[in-house]
């Protein structure tokens, strides 16, 4: 979800990859519908290991907080976001997840373009 809003919101200011220590061979259908109740297709999408994104040294690599270790990526700067593991969430508690996801993407392109 993290990668669609930046994408989608702050494409001009930034490209995002998502990429995992251990993804698994789905995305989680029920982040797909949370997604699909606000216009967008999370299906299009596929799950990714960290050794499937360039291999780069990042402005910046957010770590969700669902147990994945992202040492391995190079970064300028790091930020953990706490954010619920959605393996077990309800389709509220995933629009929730959903909601807070944005708002954290969305400062970050505030912020970005107030350095552009």
């Amino acid at each position: 979800m993290a990668e669609a809003f930046a994408n989608m919101d702050g494409q001009e200011v930034i490209k995002a990859y998502s990429a995992g220590s251990r993804p698994s061979a789905t995305i989680n259908p029920g982040a797909v519908n949370a997604m699909h109740d606000i216009g967008y297709d999370l299906s299009v999408h596929v799950c990714k290991g960290l050794d499937e994104i360039p291999d780069l040294e990042y402005d910046l690599v957010v770590d969700l907080g669902c147990d994945d270790e992202c040492s391995g990526v190079r970064a300028g700067r790091r930020l953990d976001w706490v954010i619920p593991d959605p393996k077990a969430m309800s389709g509220e508690e995933l629009a929730a997840a959903r909601d807070m996801i944005r708002t954290k993407v969305l400062e970050l392109i505030e912020a970005a373009r107030s350095c552009a």
